[in-house]
C-alpha cells in the first residue's frame, strides 16, 4: 500500500504565493505518476496537475502558467508551486497517486485560503 500525506497549505493573499507538498510512502515503486486535485466549496473535485515518472507534467487551463509541479524522486515527494494565486484557487487540494490507469490512493487534503 502506498500512503501519502500533504502539507504546506494556509491562508494567503491574491497575489501570494503558497507550496504544498505530498510525501509518499509504503509500496512506491507501483506509482506511475503523481497529482493534485482540489475541491473548492460546494462543488466536485478536480484535477489541478499531474507528473509521470517520466517527468511528463499536464496541467487544467486554470492554473497553467501559474501552477508548477514538480517532484523530487531522492524524498519520495511532490511539490504544487502556486504563485499569482487567487480567491477561485480556494480548496481542499488533495494528493493523489496512480497505479495502473487509476487515480486510486490519495492524501487527507490541505486547505488553501486565498482572499481578496
Amino acid at each position: 500500500q502506498v500512503q501519502l500525506v500533504e502539507s504546506g497549505g494556509g491562508l494567503v493573499q491574491a497575489g501570494g504565493s503558497l507550496r504544498l507538498s505530498c510525501a509518499a510512502s509504503g509500496s512506491i515503486f507501483s506509482i506511475n505518476a503523481m497529482a493534485w486535485f482540489r475541491q473548492p466549496p460546494g462543488k466536485q473535485r478536480e484535477f489541478v496537475a499531474s507528473v509521470t515518472n517520466s517527468g511528463h507534467t499536464n496541467y487544467a487551463d486554470s492554473v497553467k502558467g501559474r501552477f508548477t509541479i514538480a517532484r523530487d524522486n531522492a524524498k519520495n515527494t511532490v511539490y504544487l508551486q502556486m504563485n499569482s494565486l487567487k480567491p477561485e484557487d480556494t480548496a481542499v487540494y488533495y494528493c493523489a497517486a496512480r497505479m495502473g490507469s487509476v487515480w486510486n490512493t490519495w492524501g487527507q487534503g490541505t486547505q488553501v485560503t486565498v482572499s481578496s
